[in-house]
């Protein structure tokens, strides 16, 4: 947050740059003449001046209450462009006592900012809480809180009312505030909280989806308690499709990966998109890469060859992942329905090793269809488990929702 002084509200009073002062109802010439003098010199951006001609306007004797109030709302505005601070508080304490409803608010925030730029946060966070008591529920008076809160170290305060606040708006069908999603993940990282800290990065990936936030999330997301080393392939899958793929041995590994998995078409489509950017082809191990992607174009007509025998054997198998498994490779190769298809045989086949593994790779194929993106959508957020499947599926039910 910027410092509080930046913040501070300007007063809204007619009598210091509106009509002239002279004629202001009950205010005597003796005191509105140099009232007026001072708005005069407030607009012409001399704030120290216009101070000194409040304070003259203040010594003079016999003031009603009304002529009070209006030299102390003169003061308090110049003081607060002179930087005065002292005089400001001085000001603003004795307006704030003299009016009511939302101006008290309004004040009292004033107060609040003036007494943390003098660095007396004890005073800021009782005026601060006097203005939300008088109902001032404005963006500065939380800004101003979060600044109060953070200068303290009071990071479990912070986590406490940035949480109720995302909370809230999702409660109420609303996008959280990202400000407050970021204080919030930055008080987790501080409170050493890192399962929420995870869960907060994954709230501004959906919220706010950019790259700075995929980066954050998908490079702590392998470190989450749990989280098995399978899903390292849908990892670079997630950086592809986010334009964060861009090291040349990211693109090697996934394309091994790829090759390692049966998927030799989606390796060769990693590898051509390496040599598309750059990443592949060029320096001392040009050569290497160029051996990789002639390995994958290789291996994808083998794999487009073999592929009705191992349908065969796959629909011969008591359990249902090979169906899985083969139906995937036939996504991989571009025969989407077909893929489908035999994904969803494999699911109905049932004795699955790992189910919500193959619901996710039916959601993924799903999504590569515009016929079935409704249904992927559905698939991708009925996949559960604590190994790592339930978190991509929701990722790519991010991508998907894009």
């Amino acid at each position: 947050m910027k410092h509080p002084r930046a913040h501070l509200l300007a007063l809204s009073v007619a009598l210091a740059l509106g009509a002239p002062i002279v004629q202001a109802q009950g205010v005597r010439p003796e005191v509105g003449k140099p009232l007026q003098q001072a708005s005069e010199l407030l607009r012409a951006g001399k704030a120290k001046e216009a101070l000194a001609k409040a304070r003259e306007a203040d010594a003079v004797g016999g003031k009603t209450a009304a002529e009070q109030l209006t030299v102390d709302r003169m003061k308090a505005a110049a003081a607060q462009r002179a930087g005065d601070m002292g005089a400001a508080i001085q000001a603003l304490e004795a307006i704030h006592g003299k009016v009511g409803g939302g101006e008290q608010g309004q004040v009292a925030e004033q107060l609040a900012s003036a007494y943390a730029q003098q660095r007396n946060n004890g005073k800021a966070t009782e005026w601060l809480n006097k203005a939300i008591a008088a109902g001032n529920n404005s963006g500065t008076i939380k800004q101003l809180q979060s600044y109060l809160q953070s200068t303290s170290g009071d990071f479990g305060a912070i986590a406490k009312d940035a949480g109720a606040a995302v909370a809230a708006a999702e409660q109420g069908g609303r996008r959280p505030d990202e400000g407050d999603l970021l204080r919030l993940a930055d008080a987790q990282q501080r409170l050493n909280n890192m399962n929420g800290y995870v869960a907060t990065l994954e709230k501004l990936v959906q919220y706010y989806p950019k790259k700075d936030y995929w980066t954050a999330y998908l490079g702590r997301l392998p470190r989450k308690p749990g989280f098995a080393d399978r899903f390292a392939l849908d990892l670079l899958r997630l950086k592809l499709a986010n334009g964060l793929l861009t090291k040349t041995e990211d693109f090697m590994e996934m394309a091994q990966l790829c090759l390692q998995a049966g998927l030799p078409a989606e390796g060769r489509r990693v590898a051509e998109q390496g040599f598309k950017s750059g990443a592949l082809g060029t320096g001392p191990e040009a050569g290497r890469h160029q051996r990789l992607r002639d390995l994958a174009i290789k291996q994808e007509g083998e794999a487009k060859a073999a592929l009705a025998t191992q349908i065969t054997e796959a629909e011969a198998a008591k359990e249902g992942d090979s169906l899985v498994k083969v139906g995937y490779a036939h996504v991989s190769l571009g025969e989407v329905d077909k893929g489908i298809e035999l994904i969803q045989k494999g699911i109905a086949k049932g004795h699955l090793k790992r189910p919500e593994d193959a619901k996710l790779r039916l959601g993924m194929a799903q999504l590569q269809s515009p016929k079935t993106k409704a249904a992927a959508m559905q698939t991708l957020r009925s996949v559960k488990g604590t190994e790592g499947a339930g978190d991509i599926a929701r990722l790519f039910a991010i991508i998907g929702a894009v």
